[in-house]
């Protein structure tokens, strides 16, 4: 312990010894800390907090582009610090004079851009801050500056939202009126293509809609359908057919005479009329309808023979075969019908396909024109539906309140500046200062090696040191030590009284700024 006091004092007397050095290293050290922290300009921030309400009178189209709240206010919360807002802010506040350059409009919008910052609270409220410190500018200036951009940014956001809807809705339709143009114009000269290569191909290209792939995929899917039709109407004829045979065509009624004509007689008479009638109105013998009921009435003639001319003793005609007759006829038709179509279906299938086969460069190029056509036709479409969403979504913003911004906080008048902490720099600037003198005397006496007392030469050189002579003090050397103490004294006192006198400046011009 007497040892590490021992040490202390000797320090304490290499530093004594070089106070001169102390104090001259603690001045070099402050004045160019001090003259650091003042070249630093004091930064002002503002702070406004903004309520952005969208009144959502249409409901969310999440195919039309997203216009629906959450949308709105993230893009307003995007283009609140547009470079064409900042740059608004930037000649409105002063910072741009008139008639700048790109380069000083660029320059101008990124120290905005760098000072402004949009915090976002909750959903609908934000919280916007401005930094402004300007070298150039007094601190009233910056402080006045922090808020009055804040103002104009606000000003301007409103400015623009009150006249954005319709100019935005009206740009919108603009360019869409002439992508729809663009379209329509792409989709007369594919339509004027086909012609032209229909007229030019005839014969080749077998007529209908769409391509020849496309008509013969939907003339097999309605074969399909034909057949599973085909077969269940051929099994209800077979099962009338089965009914039909096991019935008898008269009965045996006691006590009654035969009915003449029987009704065979007359069914047929009824077919023949109908079939005068079908060709009466034009229908030719190939008509599905024609074929059916010829052969109901070929039916009907066998069954009249059958009858015979009549006068037959108690016969008369079972009800229930006339009945299953009529049901087989129509269902004969129907069996007819549906193989005149499938065998119709199955010539347009064989007849495109043997087109395409005999000319595959001819049913290439017309599919190729088909398909441009539908996906023209389907964009056409498409901007159509976009172009009334957008115009009714621009009337509701026009006629409507549509974004309301409400100023919850204006932005605030600052009266202090947020940054640099000049007291507190000024005085770890004081300390570091002293620390530094004290430092740089220290690691002189260690340089050069020195013995306050005889121990430590002892130590040292190893030898006995036999004694030491005390320093006598003459009372002119006395005086004059007390001279340089004071001269000391008022060095450390100036350093110290500059301290003071910067914080007290500091304070003032806070206070003028207030």
């Amino acid at each position: 312990m007497t040892s590490l006091y021992d040490e202390f004092r000797v320090a304490l007397h290499s530093v004594w010894t070089r106070r001169w050095l102390v104090l001259a290293v603690a001045w070099g050290i402050c004045i160019l800390g001090w003259l650091a922290i003042a070249s630093i300009p004091n930064r002002y921030d503002s702070r406004a907090r903004l309520l952005v309400d969208v009144n959502e009178i249409l409901p969310d189209d999440p195919q039309g582009g997203g216009y629906g709240g959450r949308q709105q206010i993230d893009q307003i919360r995007e283009t609140l610090t547009s470079a064409r807002n900042l740059e608004k802010v930037a000649a409105t506040t002063g910072l741009l004079p008139a008639g700048s350059g790109e380069r000083d409009k660029a320059g101008a919008v990124a120290m905005l851009q760098k000072s402004i910052k949009v915090i976002p609270q909750q959903d609908n409220i934000f919280e916007i801050t401005s930094s402004v410190g300007v070298g150039s500018l007094s601190d009233a200036d910056n402080a006045k500056l922090a808020s009055g951009v804040l103002d104009s940014l606000i000003t301007v956001f409103r400015d623009d939202q009150l006249r954005g809807g319709r100019i935005n809705a009206r740009e919108g339709l603009k360019f869409l009126d002439a992508q729809i143009a663009d379209r329509e114009k792409a989709l007369r000269e594919v339509e004027a293509r086909r012609a032209a290569f229909e007229a030019q191909n005839i014969g080749l290209i077998p007529g209908g809609a769409g391509s020849p792939a496309q008509r013969v995929e939907a003339a097999r899917a309605e074969l399909g359908q034909i057949d599973s039709q085909l077969v269940a109407a051929q099994a209800q004829l077979a099962a009338a057919n089965g009914q039909l045979a096991s019935t008898p065509a008269t009965i045996n009624i006691p006590g009654m005479g035969s009915v003449g004509g029987g009704v065979a007689r007359q069914q047929l008479a009824g077919a023949q009329n109908e079939l005068s009638s079908m060709r009466s109105r034009g229908l030719t013998d190939a008509h599905p309808d024609v074929i059916a009921l010829k052969s109901q009435i070929s039916s009907l003639k066998a069954m009249a023979d059958r009858e015979g001319a009549g006068g037959g003793g108690g016969n008369s005609q079972n009800p229930a075969y006339a009945s299953l007759a009529a049901m087989r006829a129509e269902r004969q038709a129907t069996v007819s019908a549906l193989n005149s179509r499938k065998a119709q279906l199955s010539g347009d299938i064989a007849r495109i396909t043997s087109q395409q086969i005999q000319n595959p460069g001819i049913a290439a190029e017309y599919d190729r024109i088909n398909g441009e056509y539908t996906a023209f036709k389907a964009q056409y479409d498409k901007l159509l539906g976009q172009r009334e969403q957008v115009r009714m979504r621009g009337d509701v913003q026009t006629e409507t309140d549509a974004i309301k911004i409400e100023l919850l906080d204006p932005p605030t008048k600052p009266t202090s500046p947020a940054a640099p902490n000049r007291p507190l720099f000024l005085t770890l600037v004081l300390l570091v200062g002293i620390g530094g003198g004290v430092g740089a005397a220290f690691g002189l006496g260690q340089v050069r090696a020195s013995y306050a007392t005889a121990a430590k030469l002892e130590r040292a050189s190893g030898l006995p040191v036999i004694g030491s002579i005390t320093e006598v003090v003459t009372p002119e050397r006395h005086v004059e030590r007390r001279k340089k103490l004071v001269w000391l004294a008022s060095g450390g006192g100036a350093l110290v009284g500059l301290y003071a006198l910067l914080l007290v400046a500091e304070f003032i011009q806070r206070g003028m700024v207030a």
